[in-house]
């Protein structure tokens, strides 16, 4: 029985359905679900103006917020076709590499499954598996469920 799924989101297309998923599991099981946002250092930090990087971050932050929101709200409003009761939530936004923030709060938080987007927030969406998905799929040592 699964017990508590991690939800890695950047709030595109992919990342919905896979919330939609997510909710589906967790009501099925009971698990609660954490919901992660990861910001990317390794962009902001190949970035030449140190005024420009926290700009960046700034933005980058709340758009990670917004995500996370989003994703709570529709829970708290129960606007799921009916499947979001009893669903837990537990947000959180970290920074660094995508895949190793993702690998590492698995572990760290005793997660049972991954479910994740196919693809996140690029035009590639339709022919590729994105690079964060194959390497969170790769290293994994619990299962990872990748939504379409």
């Amino acid at each position: 029985m699964v017990y508590k799924i991690l939800l890695p989101t950047d709030g595109s297309k992919s990342s919905e359905r896979a919330g939609e998923y997510a909710i589906s599991e967790a009501s099925l099981s009971g698990a609660d679900i954490i919901v992660l946002n990861v910001i990317d250092m390794d962009y902001l930090n190949s970035l030449p103006q140190s005024d420009l990087r926290e700009k960046l971050d700034e933005e980058l932050l709340a758009e990670g917020k917004k995500a996370v929101e989003k994703f709570k709200t529709r829970i708290e409003k129960e606007q799921c076709k009916g499947n979001c009761k009893n669903v837990n939530l537990i947000t959180m936004i970290k920074k660094g590499k995508p895949e190793e923030v993702i690998l590492k709060t698995a572990k760290e938080e005793n997660v049972d499954q991954i479910i994740m987007g196919k693809s996140g927030k690029h035009g590639l969406e339709r022919f590729l598996m994105g690079s964060v998905t194959e390497r969170v799929v790769r290293d994994s040592k619990i299962p990872v469920n990748i939504i379409a």
